[in-house]
């Protein structure tokens, strides 16, 4: 097990999920304000904060931040008096998407600035569910933590999912689209493809492990996919429903498939999709669920996803 000198500071949530499936919370020090899981992580210090107004419309939103990622400044900044007071010996932050938290940039210019402490910056970088699975032992073997049972535990979920799919036909699997941002109109990539094709789905515009595409309305329309999907990147259930009428107020939007057999879907994105971490397998498991109600039934209907 850690000894206890260890003070870990953890600027992503997925990589805080991660230190709380290995049994390192009470070795977490500091947190980002987007890290809300476990619950008892909030009384941790926050060490970030956003450069952007988080309230405003996504079109707003997708406006602030390429302007931001254009002048070269990171999306969130570091607040280093507090990483200065909390004296952390491990950052744990990503490499993945610099408009999903503080780039590794900012970290290693945050670093550079304490005097006293000079933590270990772990950086993550997880494009696929393999990565997710690496991650989460590289983090264990840093800190003497045996992983073996939590990515058993993983891997054997995904693999009950799968299993129960298997007997399906062709014409059984529907087509899906997974929605990652509304304005404008991007379909959700690195793990997501792979969760719905795992969960019985086909997953439409997009390749695992690949940045997320922007996707033409027209295409959409054309396409006339199954199940639409949104999973709007850092928005919950409420927000969600909210931001999707930008698209359901469309006059095509009657017209498609998925809206004429009641087969969209909102989601909790924030909590789960958009988090590479263990519950990466819980947002497999609500896939399954909403691809294939008559096969699975894990009761995440009213918290993880409603219809539409």
């Amino acid at each position: 097990m850690t000894d206890n000198n260890v003070r870990i500071v953890s600027l992503i949530p997925g990589g805080t999920e991660i230190l709380a499936a290995l049994g390192l919370v009470n070795a977490i020090v500091g947190r980002s304000h987007e890290c809300d899981y476990p619950p008892e992580i909030h009384n941790r210090p926050i060490c970030t904060q956003a450069r952007l107004n988080s309230n405003a419309s996504s079109s707003q939103i997708n406006d602030e931040v390429n302007k931001l990622l254009q002048s070269a400044l990171s999306i969130y900044e570091i607040k280093t008096d507090v990483l200065e007071q909390l004296q952390p010996t491990h950052i744990l932050t990503q490499d993945q998407c610099d408009v999903c938290a503080v780039s590794l940039h900012e970290v290693e210019k945050a670093v550079a600035t304490l005097v006293d402490s000079k933590p270990q910056i772990i950086s993550l970088q997880p494009n696929i569910l393999q990565d997710v699975w690496t991650d989460i032992e590289r983090v264990g073997n840093i800190f003497g933590v045996d992983s073996v049972k939590v990515l058993e535990n993983l891997e054997a979920r995904v693999k009950i999912c799968h299993h129960k799919i298997q007997g399906l036909s062709l014409h059984e699997l529907p087509t899906v689209v997974c929605i990652e941002w509304i304005d404008p109109l991007m379909v959700a990539a690195n793990w997501i493809p792979e969760l719905v094709n795992l969960a019985g789905g086909q997953s439409l515009f997009c390749a695992t492990g690949q940045p997320s595409p922007v996707l033409p309305w027209e295409t959409l329309l054309t396409t006339n996919p199954d199940v639409i999907v949104f999973m709007p990147c850092g928005f919950d259930l409420n927000r969600t429903r909210e931001e999707a009428q930008l698209l359901t107020q469309r006059p095509e939007w009657g017209k498609l498939h998925a809206t004429e057999t009641g087969r969209v879907y909102i989601t909790d994105g924030n909590s789960y999709f958009n988090r590479p971490g263990p519950r990466l397998v819980d947002s497999l498991e609500i896939l399954a669920e909403i691809l294939h109600p008559e096969i699975f039934q894990y009761g995440y209907k009213g918290t993880g996803w409603e219809t539409l």
